[in-house]
């Protein structure tokens, strides 16, 4: 019988998986594996202080086993920081599911996986991400209540994605504001990669508002699709960091902004959905800076899915999802701000204003 493991494993530097843990300062990560469904996740909990792990799972055929423990560490720090960023009371977590989506998932996989969420006893609740449908999240409820992005005739929210996109679009208009004095979207050049479900909504957004629209996507079924439905222009996935245009838009895998592209992009903003576009916050949220590009720290403006869930918790009203989403026009402009002001990364504004956030409350909670 197969069973929970925390096995020890390398991260993609090479370290110890307890040394990559201290790095992010985790709390616990767990490594899940089932002979029978060939089930092969991991489960990242980075911060319980504002209250339980929240975060999607995402499946993908990762080229090692480092490099899936890297993405969920990163992932799920960044849930943290969301979280708190957004004014939500509950912690960061995340997990992935080693395997292609389109061939290795199967209903006793995502169940098996559930069983594993489950046993965690409502320290990590999950919902879906790339690769996971609401529909698996149906399978995985089979299995435990820890569980939120249920379809609505379930009694969930159902699709997060359109909160998402909505929040991004909300984060873009502000940047563009930031930029130029006007948050008018209409004429600018934006080029949206990866048009999965929340870069289709953003895509919709951006169209209702004139902007001249371009996407890329590794998959020639989305690229026809949104095409066909919307009108905009397709680009090559090579192609896409030489393009002409004023906003680039990340809404597929992380780490799409490093030296290389750096090297070619010539936009004024960077503004999408995907999570942890820096490579190396580091060394990259610095090169954006010096080279005078806004870039609106990813888990602000994503953060409209974990806004849609964490209503989920408390009582859904899609409503006050979108009005809590329609927040993050605000906050990136608080961060522009603070970056200014501090003369710092606005990645760093952004973590800083976080952490200020999750230190309060927790010495708050420690005199009750």
């Amino acid at each position: 019988m197969s069973e929970l493991k925390s096995t020890p494993a390398v991260n993609a530097t090479g370290g110890s998986i307890t040394g990559a843990m201290s790095t992010f300062d985790h709390e616990q990560v767990v490594f899940c594996q089932d002979n029978a469904t060939g089930l092969k996740a991991i489960i990242a909990i980075h911060n319980t202080t504002l209250g339980p792990a929240v975060g999607g799972t995402r499946m993908w055929a990762y080229a090692s086993e480092s490099d899936a423990i890297t993405d969920v560490l990163r992932l799920s720090r960044g849930m943290t920081y969301k979280s708190a960023l957004a004014g939500l009371n509950i912690g960061g977590g995340k997990a992935v599911i080693i395997g292609n989506a389109r061939t290795d998932k199967s209903e006793a996989l995502v169940r098996r996986f559930g069983k594993f969420v489950n046993s965690l006893g409502g320290k990590y609740i999950t919902a879906e991400d790339v690769g996971i449908s609401t529909r698996d999240m149906e399978y995985v409820k089979m299995e435990t209540n820890h569980v939120v992005g249920l379809p609505e005739y379930r009694g969930g929210s159902g699709d997060p994605s359109p909160v998402t996109a909505y929040g991004v679009y909300m984060g873009m208009k502000a940047s563009v504001k930031q930029l130029t004095g006007n948050d008018s979207l209409a004429g600018k050049k934006v080029l949206v990669q990866g048009v999965g479900h929340v870069g289709e909504y953003l895509v919709e957004h951006l169209v209702k508002e004139n902007a001249k629209v371009m996407i890329a996507d590794i998959y020639d079924d989305r690229v026809k699709h949104v095409v066909d439905t919307y009108g905009v222009t397709a680009v090559n996935v090579d192609e896409v960091y030489k393009q002409d245009m004023d906003i680039y838009s990340p809404c597929a895998l992380g780490a799409t902004i490093n030296d290389e592209t750096l090297a070619m992009l010539n936009c004024g903003i960077v503004c999408g959905a995907a999570n942890n576009q820096l490579k190396d916050e580091k060394v990259h949220g610095v090169k954006v800076l010096e080279k005078g590009m806004l870039y609106a720290p990813d888990y602000l403006v994503n953060a409209g899915g974990i806004i849609n869930c964490y209503w989920e918790i408390i009582g859904y009203n899609r409503n006050a999802a979108l009005a809590q989403a329609e927040q993050i026009y605000q906050t990136t402009l608080d961060i522009y701000k603070k970056s200014s002001e501090d003369k710092i990364p606005t990645y760093l504004a952004a973590n800083q204003m976080a952490e200020a956030r999750i230190a309060a409350v927790g010495e708050m909670k420690k005199k009750i």
